[in-house]
């Protein structure tokens, strides 16, 4: 059987071309109205840290200051800066849906481009002592958010255009950033070993919950989202798993947000486009 023929309620009734009724600009009017800001305003470059360790830091570190004029209802947002380059930050944005939601309504508040850096946990084992970095490049699509922005495929993908901004800009980094895919799961405590074999059959590198949804959601807003998977375990299945190194790895952490924010600010004198492309998806559907 193949996935585009499975008759299940979140393939159906599905028109990707049409328009939503419900807009992000519409939840953040009321949600402005009801906090009384007059509008909204975040960063150029916003950063979504799933595990809020570096936030933590930020804030620690007094590097963070509250952005008062974020008018989301489920989070906050804290401003900083690094190697003259203002970010944006939401911390504890878990899962496929709640970083969807986020996208949406960031850039509808003037978010330029979109970095997620997701704890992720390592499938294809290797002699490569964790954690490291992995750009991811394509994201299997094992959740739920992705089917409403696009057909179904096997694989939502970075946009070539952002891999081309980052060809080499990661190459004067104090650590080593891959290039691979991740498996995108709602469902962590559900990762089987036949689920992992299928993974690893190909060549799949990290599990995590985010990236392929917010690429699907890229490709189809036409908007720059790179995801990154920060490969720190190996699921629990062994002692001392889960460690990041210094400061949970916050200072490597900014380092690769320096990197990718540079990168794609120098693009633009250069002529390549900086918004996400929609060829960024895949739409290999294979037999399952």
């Amino acid at each position: 059987m193949r996935i585009r023929d499975l008759d299940t309620p979140i393939l159906r009734n599905k028109q990707y071309e049409e328009p939503s009724l419900f807009l992000p600009e519409n939840l953040l009017r009321e949600a402005m109205r009801q906090k009384n800001i007059q509008s909204a305003s975040v960063p150029k470059v916003v950063v979504l840290d799933p595990d809020g360790d570096l936030l933590r830091h930020l804030i620690a570190t007094k590097r963070a200051v509250f952005n008062q004029r974020w008018p989301c209802y489920h989070t906050q947002l804290y401003d900083f800066t690094h190697k003259e380059m203002s970010f944006g930050i939401i911390a504890c944005a878990v899962g496929a849906s709640f970083a969807v939601l986020l996208a949406e309504e960031l850039f509808a508040s003037g978010c330029e481009l979109l970095i997620s850096i997701s704890s992720a946990g390592q499938l294809l084992h290797s002699d490569e002592e964790l954690p490291i970095f992995l750009l991811i490049e394509r994201a299997l699509r094992d959740e739920g958010t992705s089917y409403h922005y696009l057909p179904p495929s096997d694989y939502a993908c970075i946009s070539s255009d952002l891999l081309i901004i980052l060809e080499g800009a990661f190459a004067d980094l104090p650590v080593s950033v891959h290039r691979g895919s991740a498996w995108t799961t709602d469902a962590p405590f559900r990762e089987t070993e036949a689920a992992m074999e299928r993974a690893r059959s190909e060549g799949i590198r990290a599990v995590e919950m985010e990236s392929a949804a917010l690429y699907s959601f890229a490709a189809a807003r036409h908007k720059p989202v790179i995801c990154f998977a920060y490969i720190t375990n190996r699921m629990g299945m062994g002692a001392d798993d889960f460690e990041k190194g210094e400061d949970n790895g916050s200072g490597d952490m900014l380092e690769l947000l320096s990197a990718t924010a540079h990168a794609w600010f120098r693009a633009a004198p250069q002529g390549i486009p900086r918004q996400g492309a929609a060829e960024g998806h895949c739409y290999q559907v294979k037999d399952i």
